[in-house]
């Protein structure tokens, strides 16, 4: 039973990152481009509009799991899927991406360069449409940072 909550919680994690981009294309560039327009235009605060999506995806995975966890239904490793995808987020999209977290780095890592630089283009429009790079924890290898001495051959 053990192996069978496991594979929820890491099955949750994957299918989140498709529905966030699918959300993100299509309804938060879409319909409730009047809260996502928070992130991506200047904020003087540390709260944006936006965040009341993080907050809905909370309140789902709390839910899910104070309802389930007393007898551990199979739906609570969603809830709990859930929110480990929203930890990730808010490290790799928050803290890393957009520094809304103080903290002073410098990444060698791929994955993560490819990941901000996917972001990057994503931000270079700020209107609604045209955009590209709707993902939060994968981003396609066309958004690979080429090493300059490779470039230089």
């Amino acid at each position: 039973m053990i192996l069978l909550y496991i594979f929820i919680t890491i099955a949750t994690i994957f299918i989140m990152e498709g529905l966030a981009w699918i959300i993100h294309k299509y309804i938060l560039h879409g319909p409730l481009w009047f809260l996502h327009q928070s992130h991506h235009t200047p904020q003087k605060t540390w709260w944006e509009w936006n965040d009341l999506v993080s907050v809905s995806y909370a309140v789902a995975a709390f839910f899910l799991i104070f309802f389930g966890a007393p007898t551990l239904e199979w739906y609570t490793f969603i809830g709990v899927g859930i929110t480990l995808y929203g930890f990730l987020y808010f490290y790799l999209h928050d803290i890393i991406i957009h520094r809304r977290v103080k903290v002073k780095y410098k990444f060698n890592n791929k994955y993560i360069k490819r990941l901000i630089r996917a972001h990057k283009k994503h931000h270079k429009h700020l209107g609604k449409n045209p955009s590209e790079a709707y993902g939060f924890l994968y981003a396609t290898p066309k958004y690979e940072v080429k090493d300059a001495k490779k470039r230089a051959k």
